[in-house]
């Protein structure tokens, strides 16, 4: 799939919540919640992360996150991830070996994973991220 679904998603720190990025001037940006749809102003002080930009440290290489949700995706086969990202720090890096064994524990904390997963379960939830489910994920 390509990092293009997410070039327009971005995340506001201070903000809970993915934003869908409408307007950008060179000191505000106009965004709208994924959630709720409401529109918001923010100034550029506060750091605002576009998705399509964001890797994940690899043992080996950096993956684009576009890269890890899909790994979510088919190792959940196509469904909201099974664990809550509230879960215990051991329980999330458990999972998140599970998913994506090649994932860099040392620099990618039990914060990162318990945001990827409530990220790719929100984008999934609402349509946004769609990759291709193999015939055998289906059979499961």
């Amino acid at each position: 799939m390509s990092n293009d679904i997410l070039e327009k998603i971005i995340s506001i720190s201070g903000k809970p919540g993915l934003y869908k990025l409408i307007s950008q001037t060179r000191n505000m940006v106009i965004a709208e919640s994924i959630l709720d749809k409401k529109r918001i102003s923010t100034n550029m002080v506060q750091q605002i992360n576009i998705l399509s930009k964001i890797k994940v440290y690899g043992l080996e290489k950096e993956f684009m996150l576009i890269e890890v949700f899909e790994k979510i995706f088919r190792y959940e086969s196509g469904k909201i991830a099974r664990l809550i990202p509230k879960s215990g720090n051991k329980e999330l890096e458990a999972y998140f070996f599970e998913v994506f064994e090649d994932y860099d524990e040392d620099r990618v904390y039990p914060s990162h994973i318990k945001k990827i997963i409530q990220w790719y379960n929100l984008l999934l939830e609402k349509g946004i991220l769609k990759f291709e489910v193999e015939k055998s994920s289906l059979d499961n």
